[in-house]
């Protein structure tokens, strides 16, 4: 096994250490195994945040604007989710930045899974009586910013806590977490019959069932309050900027995680009318879109649960990240083509499993690879915020991306083939990373 060594950039919030300043604990690079409780915990928490976003996303919101007015539901739903993704793109990094900060006597992320938990899930659950389109929307994005500002914090314990040689393992099985929680959401919308004020108050409470165990057994080291730099807003907010001179393993690491999702977002954005018009699923299989696209998305999740699990684990074994990162880019793009040349049913089938396999082992690995090239301990939480924002921004970039392909430049081929095109940049530009094997 020879993982790479974190990347040799000096550390100034270690610096003080030769000192006694900072005890080594608090920033140092973990050594020790984590444990399968602590583990449990931090995928509960993916879980309860997961099921808080999808549950609504999936169908709540667009029946709570239904409910408000059919005729105007599109536009209703579009103004809600689109306010939503906004908040989600500026939260994650700024919360991110406050648990980096953050001299608790709980340590510096639990103090925010708590905070995001709870606030997230009094707007869930104000939500269910929201009295007016705009209501809703300030609603929503609350949920947002608490469910970002809890997924930021824990996501930053995972290289607070872990080390590199059990990064890919623990990296798996929060992706697995993420794609339950999807999941839950989806069969708890489903099971509501309609009510979606019910489905709220499921979905809250979900959210904060998912703190418990991490709330309790985090092992999260407190940050001592002379190892946090004197707070300056120029100097916070330029903190944002990192630069791609000084760090570039982060910044194409940054970039190859955008093209892959874009990519992603590029095969499932569209497949409700791929099925109806492409592949005309009811009149060759007597089903309807709707039906296919759930399973087709049942499909596609179990697999990127298994396959995130058995990718994460291997590439600890191996001690190599680039290699599974790299093979898994080349798996999500084949997914792309299949669908672009076999727009048929059982070509569906095929390439939502294929899609899957590619995607769960690239969240699982591609997570490990992107701890490993973080420019400072003490910044962690901001640095995988903005890591986040590759996670987020394609939502918003892949339907402009998309849109001229299906309507303008030769439909569903075309619009596959882009997104394989795009997916395949990912996979080069990951070879471009230097400090991780």
């Amino acid at each position: 096994m020879s993982f790479s060594d974190p990347p040799a950039t000096p550390d100034p919030a270690l610096a003080s250490q030769a000192d006694g300043q900072v005890p080594a604990a608090s920033l140092a690079e973990p050594e020790r195994r984590v444990r399968p409780v602590w583990i449990a915990g931090v995928v509960l928490v993916n879980i309860g945040i997961n099921t808080a976003f999808f549950g609504p996303i999936q169908v709540l919101l667009g029946q709570q604007a239904a409910a408000f007015s059919e005729g105007d539901k599109e536009a209703i739903l579009a103004l809600v989710t689109g306010a939503g993704a906004a908040v989600s793109l500026v939260a994650n990094p700024l919360f991110g930045a406050f648990s980096d900060r953050t001299a608790s006597r709980l340590g510096r992320r639990v103090p925010w899974v708590l905070v995001g938990a709870v606030l997230g899930a009094a707007a869930l659950i104000a939500l269910a009586g929201a009295p007016s389109v705009a209501v809703m929307t300030l609603l929503w994005c609350l949920v947002q910013a608490g469910c970002n500002g809890a997924y930021a914090a824990v996501t930053a314990a995972i290289p607070d806590r872990v080390p590199v040689p059990q990064r890919g393992t623990v990296g798996g099985l929060a992706a697995m977490g993420q794609t339950v929680g999807i999941l839950l959401g989806a069969v708890i919308a489903a099971s509501v019959a309609g009510n979606y004020a019910v489905g709220y108050l499921i979905c809250a409470a979900a959210l904060l069932a998912g703190v418990v165990l991490y709330f309790f057994r985090n092992d999260d080291v407190p940050l001592p309050a002379q190892a946090r730099p004197p707070f300056s807003l120029a100097g916070f907010v330029k903190g944002f900027w990192i630069s791609p001179a000084l760090y570039p393993d982060f910044a194409w690491a940054w970039l190859t995680r955008l093209l892959v999702n874009i990519g992603n977002h590029m095969v499932t954005l569209y497949l409700l009318y791929f099925l109806q018009d492409a592949v005309h699923v009811r009149e060759t299989q007597g089903i309807t879109p709707e039906s296919g696209v759930l399973v087709l998305t049942g499909l596609y999740a179990v697999m990127v649960i298994i396959t995130s699990v058995i990718g994460g684990r291997l590439s600890d074994r191996a001690g190599k990240r680039k290699p599974l990162v790299i093979l898994s880019s080349l798996i999500i793009a084949a997914a792309s083509l299949i669908l672009a040349f076999a727009p048929t049913w059982a070509g569906a089938l095929i390439g939502a499993s294929v899609l899957g396999i590619g995607f769960g082992c690239y969240l699982a690995v591609d997570f490990a690879l992107i701890t490993q090239v973080l420019p400072t301990a003490l910044h962690r939480g901001k640095d995988l915020g903005i890591i986040n924002i590759a996670n987020s921004l394609p939502q918003v970039l892949a339907p402009l991306i998309a849109f001229p392909f299906v309507v303008l430049w030769g439909g569903y081929v075309s619009l596959y083939v882009a997104a394989a095109v795009i997916g395949l940049l990912g996979a080069v530009f990951v070879v471009k990373i230097r400090g991780v094997d």
